[in-house]
């Protein structure tokens, strides 16, 4: 555990970058990377050549990542530089976490998902502006104040939905959206009247930014709360486990507010199955060897899964004890895969790919992307009337939280652009981020490297753990190395 703190006590990694623990990595890896370009420097042009010192990142964090066992990894310009396990897979046993343990990656399912239902657009199977009815019937036709409403697997895709998440009272859902608008009223409008030099904006943004993220720790483990989150019972199929909430009343009428929705993917994940005419499993799993991601699977039960992981909660005394077994075939689509720090990295650059792609006048000497250009950035575009709890300057697209690039005031705050998906299920905790250059390197008469930028992503085994912060962090310190 080099590059992390343990406490004996609880059993906890605390995610924290130590400057001499960080010197010991970046030497190692920079006497590899030396005798590699002495051996062919022509090898990997694209390959990830500078060397990464992430210093006093930890001052910077404003809470620790708490969990007993964590994998983080890292690519750049398409090339990993970094996967490295810290803590321990299993606690009891003593089996340390590596680049190679398989765990719950929670809601990054919805990217993986939306990715699937993009390439059925691509070969017209799927329309996603026509009522989720004519591909599953099955799913009654539903009422908002006395009147039929439409809802289109586009509306699902981002959220817009109406139909419920794990919370079933529709009262209480609205209480608590109010309530998180208020606690954002203060930070929006100090937002809207910056003024000064930024040393004395960033005080008071920071107490509100502490605030928040106090709330939304708060919000995460009251939703492990929910019953649903700890079914045991097994489903045959997706379209069985529309049971759970098909006949419920909706939320919030179609198209109008967002509500972020676990069970709403699972009847995405209904609709592809009959656009495809195959099982939605067999369709991801395809997927999945297509894009090289070999260690992706359901998260099944009986199957033997070499380096998997288990799986842990704090209880109310704040001690590490084991998650109780739950069954997670009532939602494949929006939560229930399992995946490494290598295979997230591969998804993450062959999106990353198709977006650079599609942005370029001339492709001559480049293979297609995963996904046509259209469709990547259609899944990349912000939707109006969305928004996403781990960062509140984004918007959500398609299966994806996108934060636009802006910077509305000379020397103050640049925001980047990147996208993101987080997830959250029992004994998990998971991020998978893009971050783009600012501008594709096209040197004169060459043919572009792609993908340019770098991927984040990061898997513990205790829920309730806060990621994209570190993940952004971590990627722009090593968007900076990449450009000295």
């Amino acid at each position: 555990m080099n590059a992390a703190r343990f406490d004996p006590k609880h059993g906890l990694i605390n995610l924290v970058w130590l400057d001499d623990a960080n010197r010991k990595l970046i030497n190692k890896r920079k006497h590899r990377q030396q005798q590699q370009q002495q051996q062919d420097t022509q090898q990997c042009p694209g390959c990830f050549c500078k060397i990464v010192f992430v210093p006093n990142l930890h001052c910077k964090q404003h809470a620790e990542v708490g969990a007993p066992g964590l994998v983080v990894g890292v690519s750049v310009d398409g090339a990993h530089v970094w996967c490295e396990g810290l803590g321990y897979a299993d606690l009891e046993n003593r089996v340390p976490c590596s680049p190679e343990t398989v765990l719950r990656i929670a809601s990054i399912s919805k990217p993986l998902t939306s990715a699937a239902a993009a390439r059925l657009c691509e070969e017209g199977k799927l329309d996603l502006d026509v009522p989720v009815q004519k591909y599953v019937p099955e799913f009654p036709q539903k009422q908002f104040d006395g009147q039929d409403v439409t809802i289109t697997p586009r509306m699902i895709l981002s959220h817009l939905s109406g139909i419920r998440h794990y919370e079933k009272d529709a009262k209480k859902v609205k209480e608590d959206k109010e309530k998180a608008k208020r606690l954002l009223k203060p930070l929006v409008k100090e937002k809207e009247d910056e003024k000064g030099s930024s040393e004395n904006k960033d005080k008071p943004a920071a107490g509100h930014n502490t605030k928040g993220k106090e709330a939304t720790q708060a919000q995460k483990k009251k939703e492990f709360e929910h019953e649903e989150y700890y079914l045991k019972n097994s489903f045959e199929s997706v379209t069985q486990a529309l049971d759970l909430f098909k006949d419920d009343p909706l939320i919030f009428k179609p198209g109008t507010t967002f509500l972020y929705s676990t069970h709403a993917f699972t009847l995405l994940s209904a609709v592809v199955e009959r656009a495809a005419g195959h099982r939605f499993l067999d369709l991801m799993m395809n997927m999945f060897r297509e894009l090289g991601m070999l260690n992706t699977v359901p998260d099944e039960n009986d199957p033997i899964i070499y380096h998997r992981s288990r799986f842990y909660h704090l209880n109310k005394r704040g001690r590490v004890v084991n998650c109780p077994y739950v069954d997670n075939s009532y939602k494949w689509a929006g939560g229930g895969f399992l995946s490494t720090v290598g295979d997230l990295l591969l998804f993450g650059n062959a999106l990353l790919y198709s977006y650079q792609v599609a942005h370029l006048k001339d492709t001559e000497g480049l293979l297609p992307g995963f996904l046509k250009p259209q469709t990547v950035i259609d899944l990349w575009a912000p939707v109006d009337r969305t928004e996403a709890s781990w960062d509140k300057d984004g918007l959500y697209a398609q299966g994806w939280l996108v934060v636009e690039k802006l910077q509305k005031y000379g020397q103050c705050r640049k925001r980047r652009h990147y996208v993101s998906h987080t997830g959250g299920a029992v004994g998990a905790s998971s991020v998978l981020l893009v971050l783009p250059v600012e501008e594709v390197d096209q040197r004169r008469g060459q043919t572009p490297i792609l993908p340019q930028g770098v991927v984040v992503t990061i898997i513990t085994n205790m829920q309730s753990v806060g990621l994209n912060s570190t993940a952004l962090k971590i990627a722009h310190e090593f968007d900076k190395a990449r450009s000295l």
